[in-house]
């Protein structure tokens, strides 16, 4: 139940962040974006120190390990993936036209007569 209260908590001061944003309508830029990243910054305190909260923190520092050992091309096997990507799109964009312009001329020409 502390959890869910806590979590209620942390919406409603992001709530109040962005309701100060409209209601420093008269103040500068900075002071209503101000507002905004005060109450998503609050809200997040709170929001992780819930269960769920404390999960979601985990989970993301898990996430950037993972990341790491992720091996990523080489710039020479990227420049190789995009060229054959490209070249079997226009491969098969000359296929669709082929077929698209032979039905026509069979649908057309053949069996309606229209020219």
């Amino acid at each position: 139940m502390a959890d869910k209260l806590k979590l209620v908590l942390a919406l409603a001061l992001l709530g109040a962040g962005i309701a100060g944003f409209y209601i420093l309508s008269e103040q500068a830029l900075v002071l209503r974006v101000l507002s905004v990243l005060v109450g998503v910054a609050a809200g997040a305190a709170v929001a992780a120190q819930s269960e769920l909260g404390q999960r979601f923190v985990v989970f993301s520092r898990e996430s950037i390990v993972e990341t790491k050992k992720v091996v990523w091309p080489s710039r020479k096997e990227t420049v190789q993936t995009t060229g054959m990507v490209f070249a079997f799109v226009v491969v098969i964009a000359a296929f669709l036209w082929l077929t698209d312009k032979s039905l026509e001329w069979v649908l057309y020409d053949l069996i309606l007569g229209w020219k």
